[in-house]
C-alpha cells in the first residue's frame, strides 16, 4: 500500500505541478496546497495555516515563548498529522458522531462560557475560519475521545489491589503535585545510537534551563516531542498514586521550582518539574465536585432491532412525554436499561462523566427539570431528564471511584501515547510545506487508492 501511494503521490505531484503551471500561464491561483500527505488523507496548508494562527493567537503578549516560525509549523503539523490518524482509525473502527451529538456539546460548550449560541457562533468566527470549521473541530474531538475511550475498555484495567494501595499512600501522602514534562521520545525497540541522541537532547535542554537561557515551559514549547509540549508541557495537579511509581519518589523529594536530572521513561527521556505543591485540606476543597440526578429512558439497537428503528422508537417516546406523558411510568413501560427500569429511569446522583462523556455532555447541557432530544451513544438511543444538581465532596465511595479513574488515566496515558507513536510510526507521510497546488475542496482533495 506505502508503495503504491509513493507511486500515487508521484503522479499526483506531477499532475500538480502540471496544472500549478498551466495556472501561472493563464494568470489564475490555486485555491489552497497540501502541507503534508498522511496515509490517504492531506493536510491541507490553509489547515495548518489556521492551527498555527491558533496557537499565536494564545500566546498573545508571550510571542517569546514560541520557537521559530518553522518549528512551530513543524509541531503543529505533527498535531494535524496525529488527528487525522486518529480520524482514520475511528472511521475503520466504526466510531460515529452524529449531529445532535455536535450540538449538544456546542450548547454544552456554550453554557459553560455563559454565551449564547449566536455569541458563541459570533466568537468562533472571531477566531478565525467559518462556524462550520468549528462544528467540524467539535466533532473531530468527539469522535477522538470516543476512539479513546474504546481503546481504555479495551486495554485498561484497575484492580481492587491497586485502588486500596493507592488509597493507603494517599493517607499517609497528604500532599498533591503539580507538574510539567518534557519528553523526548523514543521508538519501540529503540536502537543504542537512538537512546544516545535522545539522551544527549534531553540533557542539552536542561542544560538550557539550568543557565536560564530558556524557562521550562518556553522549552517544552521548543523542544517536546509530548502531545502537550504546546501547553508548555502542563500535567496539571496529581496525588501520589497518579505519579509512575519510578517517579513518585523523586517528586516527594523535590520542592516548586525544582526540575529534575534527566529522567528514563517508557515513552523516553523526560525532565520533571514540580511547579506548585498543596496539603492535603487544599486539595479535599479542590475535590468538591458537582453531581446531577436524572433519569432516562433507554432504546437499544440488537440483531432484531436495526439503528433506524431504534430512533423512530425514541422518537415517539420523546413525543409522548412532550405531549405531557409521566417519565417514569413511560421508563417503566418502554426503558430497556434494565438496572433503572422498574426505578422509573432514575439514575440516582451521579458526576455528568460516570456514564460516558457523550451522555455526560448531554446532561450537563441541560437545566434542572429538562428533558432532552433524543441522542445516541454506544449503548443505543437516549432520553434524559436532569432533575436537580449538586456541589458535594467526595465521599468513600467516590474517593475510590476517583482513585480507580485516576490510575486508570495514568495508564491511559502511557498505553496511549505508544499507540499514537506506534501508528506515526507506522503511517506514510510526506512532508510538503512548499506546497502542491490542489483545486479542490478539501473533502475532494484526498489521494484515492
Amino acid at each position: 500500500m506505502k508503495k503504491f501511494l509513493a507511486c500515487l503521490l508521484a503522479a499526483a505531484a506531477l499532475s500538480g505541478a502540471t496544472a500549478f503551471a498551466q495556472q501561472q500561464a493563464a494568470g489564475l491561483q490555486p485555491i489552497d496546497r497540501i502541507a503534508a500527505v498522511v496515509d490517504e488523507d492531506v493536510v491541507l496548508r490553509s489547515e495548518l495555516d489556521r492551527a498555527v494562527a491558533n496557537i499565536t493567537r494564545q500566546y498573545a503578549g508571550r510571542e517569546s515563548q514560541l520557537p521559530p516560525r518553522d518549528v512551530l509549523e513543524r509541531q503543529v503539523l505533527e498535531r494535524l498529522v496525529l488527528m487525522k490518524l486518529q480520524l482514520a482509525r475511528a472511521e475503520q473502527t466504526g466510531v460515529r458522531v452524529t449531529d445532535q451529538e455536535v450540538d449538544a456539546s456546542i450548547a454544552g460548550l456554550a453554557q459553560q462560557n455563559k454565551l449564547s449560541m449566536e455569541q458563541l457562533r459570533q466568537q468562533a468566527v472571531a477566531d478565525g475560519g467559518t462556524f462550520a470549521d468549528f462544528r467540524n473541530s467539535i466533532r473531530d474531538e468527539l469522535v477522538v475521545q470516543r476512539l479513546r475511550q474504546r481503546f481504555a475498555q479495551s486495554r485498561i484495567a484497575v484492580s481492587d489491589a491497586e485502588i486500596e494501595s493507592a488509597l493507603a499512600a494517599q493517607k499517609n501522602a497528604g500532599a498533591q503535585y503539580h507538574l510539567a514534562h518534557i519528553m523526548v521520545a523514543l521508538p519501540e525497540g529503540a536502537t543504542a545510537e537512538q537512546i544516545k541522541t535522545a539522551r544527549s537532547k534531553i540533557e542539552g535542554v536542561q542544560g538550557l534551563i539550568d543557565r536560564r537561557e530558556v524557562d521550562f515551559a518556553a522549552a517544552a514549547v521548543r523542544y517536546s516531542d509530548s502531545p502537550n509540549a504546546l501547553e508548555g508541557g502542563d500535567l496539571g495537579w496529581r496525588s501520589l498514586d497518579e505519579i509512575p511509581a519510578a517517579f513518585a519518589t523523586l517528586v516527594k523529594g523535590m520542592k516548586a521550582g525544582d526540575v529534575s536530572a534527566p529522567l528514563r521513561g517508557a515513552s523516553g527521556f523526560q525532565l520533571l518539574k514540580l511547579v506548585e505543591v498543596r496539603d492535603e485540606s487544599q486539595a479535599a476543597s479542590a475535590n468538591t465536585i458537582t453531581q446531577v440526578h436524572a433519569r432516562h429512558i433507554l432504546v437499544r439497537m440488537s440483531d432484531t432491532t436495526t439503528e433506524a428503528a431504534a430512533k423512530a422508537k425514541i422518537d415517539t417516546i420523546a413525543a409522548r412525554i412532550k405531549g405531557g406523558a409521566d417519565f417514569a411510568e413511560v421508563a417503566r413501560q418502554e426503558s430497556q436499561d434494565l438496572n433503572s427500569q422498574a426505578k422509573g429511569g432514575d439514575l440516582g446522583w451521579f458526576v455528568p462523566e460516570q456514564y460516558g462523556s457523550d451522555f455526560g455532555i448531554q446532561v450537563a447541557s441541560l437545566s434542572d427539570g429538562q428533558v432532552s432530544a433524543p441522542f445516541r451513544t454506544d449503548a443505543g438511543w437516549h432520553v434524559v431528564q436532569r432533575l436537580a444538581t449538586r456541589q458535594t465532596n467526595t465521599d468513600e465511595e467516590n474517593r475510590r471511584a476517583r482513585i480507580s479513574d485516576t490510575i486508570g488515566r495514568r495508564k491511559l496515558e502511557d498505553e496511549w501515547n505508544r499507540f499514537l507513536q506506534e501508528m506515526r510510526g507506522e503511517a506514510y507521510f510526506v512532508d510538503m510545506r512548499n506546497g502542491l497546488p490542489v483545486e479542490a475542496p478539501a473533502a475532494e482533495a484526498k489521494p484515492k487508492g
